[in-house]
């Protein structure tokens, strides 16, 4: 690919991430108890509201997974039958993701809370699986496994795409007023969900990025804005409800940018191996992964939906 190609790409990739950024994430804060509808013009409860989009946030991040573990899963040949789990559970998980957005009906759906559960346990299953192949490894618990060996973060994103579903199918069949989740305000609760899953997204990116050694400055952003905008969210969860935190949620919104903005960056490091994408075959296994990214902007609508319920509850 030519120098003008690449920075062509780089222009287009960073127009569709604003604009896509935009239309997902232009959203105020939830009112008290009800909103309007923007398809219907009926108004709908504002858990209700909050749970679909929980449910769009899993999705999202169900495909990021099931993308992402298919062209691993597929360089290790499925040496291990097993290996094929993730991209079926994830491929339910988005599905059921798809539907629960689309559906304002205020009862939890027991077929999808299934597999939001099942999707929640496979995560952890898969955890453990790819932290024994890094332990069986010459040098165990070491940078070069780390680095190489099955990335062991990986699999939470399965987790919290199932943590975000569950938690919509629960918010659904709250009282309108006060929903509660887990012992606590619903809007507390999924902003602390969200606050942690962004920490750990961080953590997996911090890691692959060290790997390379950070050789584009711009590999410093995921390790520095999403923990700015967990920080911010953890401390909306923590502190006295307040009706607008317009700062917490223009770093939410940042993160969000950021995940369609990183597949950008990772496009331009596929083209930059030998061959480019003409070698497309080869160099997307050996590039960054192109998947990866979005797991930020899903978390960070997860979020923002959260922060839209916390916004709107009374001191706790």
């Amino acid at each position: 690919m030519h120098k003008a190609e690449m920075i062509g790409l780089g222009i287009v990739s960073a127009a569709a991430a604003l604009g896509a950024t935009v239309a997902l994430t232009r959203t105020g804060a939830a009112p008290r108890h009800s909103g309007r509808s923007h398809v219907t013009g009926a108004d709908v409860p504002a858990h209700l509201d909050a749970a679909k989009k929980l449910n769009r946030s899993s999705a999202l991040l169900a495909l990021s997974v099931l993308a992402d573990s298919g062209m691993e899963h597929y360089r290790g040949s499925f040496e291990n039958r097993a290996m094929y789990t993730p991209l079926a559970v994830s491929l339910l998980s988005l599905a059921a993701g798809v539907h629960g957005g689309m559906d304002s009906n205020p009862a939890a759906h027991r077929a999808r809370d299934a597999i939001y559960l099942t999707a929640a346990a496979t995560g952890l299953t898969g955890n453990g699986f790819h932290l024994y192949n890094i332990l069986k490894r010459p040098g165990g618990f070491g940078w070069a496994n780390l680095f190489y060996a099955a990335p062991i973060g990986a699999p939470i994103a399965v987790l919290l795409s199932g943590a975000l579903g569950a938690a919509a199918e629960r918010l659904r069949d709250e009282p309108e007023r006060d929903p509660r989740l887990y012992g606590m305000p619903a809007g507390r609760a999924l902003a602390l969900l969200a606050s942690v899953g962004l920490i750990g997204t961080v953590g997996e990116a911090a890691l692959l990025h060290f790997r390379g050694a950070f050789h584009n400055p711009a590999m410093y952003a995921p390790v520095a804005i999403p923990p700015i905008a967990a920080t911010l969210l953890a401390h909306a969860a923590l502190a006295t409800p307040q009706p607008k935190r317009w700062f917490t949620r223009f770093w939410l919104r940042c993160t969000a940018l950021l995940g369609f903005a990183g597949v950008g960056f990772h496009t331009f490091g596929v083209a930059r191996n030998m061959g480019g994408w003409r070698n497309w075959s080869q160099n997307i296994f050996s590039g960054p992964p192109l998947p990866a990214p979005p797991g930020f902007t899903a978390l960070a609508l997860g979020g923002l939906a959260a922060l839209g319920l916390r916004e709107g509850e009374a001191d706790d």
